[in-house]
């Protein structure tokens, strides 16, 4: 995968992305990261990219010409179909079943938004898809970008176990059941027996009804979305 994502914050993504499975991820060469610095395509000697709104209002707005020559020259440049993402609170709420959408993509695109948003333009003609990580309001897309990178890079196929990432939470619609590792009895609370009994058909069923029981408690959206598609 080859991986683009505009900003006007580049410092910001060196420490989260230098760590962990978006290391191993580049290091496997499994994935491609570029972080692009949209003042790179202002055109004044000022490397301005924002300006007033039309209209008045506070705040400053993205100017068109600088992403549509960023995006249009990464596009032109990649090795396969791109698909350009604005991180912005007006887009879609970002949950697994579009990481697992987006990890099969050739050539992602993610464009940081900031201040007031972009221009109108810009959502109008060069962007594919709005993304959010929830339903409020941070300084800029820088951490939204990270976020979605981080839930769609370790998906790559040849990163990570296939049957643990199968197992997750939410991969079928549900929370993942209780885990528990050693010791088995700690300050006399104790692992529950079936897990220590060695018969795989018992845990099975006891990891799906924890499961189910576990999701209609904390997400009870979820156990409901879950029995109408069943």
């Amino acid at each position: 995968m080859q991986l683009d994502i505009v900003t006007l914050f580049p410092a910001m993504f060196k420490g989260p992305f230098d760590e962990s499975m978006i290391k191993k991820a580049v290091d496997k060469e499994l994935v491609e990261i570029n972080i692009v610095d949209l003042r790179d395509y202002a055109e004044d000697k000022h490397r301005q990219v924002d300006d007033y709104p039309y209209g008045g209002g506070k705040g400053m707005v993205l100017k068109p010409e600088p992403i549509f020559k960023c995006i249009e020259d990464l596009v032109s440049n990649s090795h396969g179909s791109s698909r350009v993402i604005l991180l912005t609170p007006q887009g879609d709420v970002l949950n697994q079943g579009k990481a697992i959408e987006l990890s099969s993509c050739e050539h992602l695109v993610l464009l940081c938004g900031h201040y007031e948003g972009v221009d109108e333009r810009v959502r109008e003609y060069l962007i594919n898809e709005e993304l959010s990580i929830g339903d409020y309001v941070l300084t800029g897309g820088e951490l939204p970008a990270m976020v979605l990178t981080d839930a769609v890079v370790r998906l790559l196929p040849g990163l990570l176990d296939e049957e643990a990432v199968n197992e997750e939470s939410f991969t079928d619609g549900m929370l993942e059941y209780p885990q528990y590792t050693r010791p088995a009895d700690f300050r006399g609370y104790q692992v529950p027996e079936v897990l220590l009994s060695g018969n795989h058909a018992h845990i099975k069923q006891w990891r799906k009804e924890q499961s189910e029981k576990r999701t209609s408690s904390r997400r009870p959206d979820l156990y409901n979305q879950k029995l109408r598609e069943d």
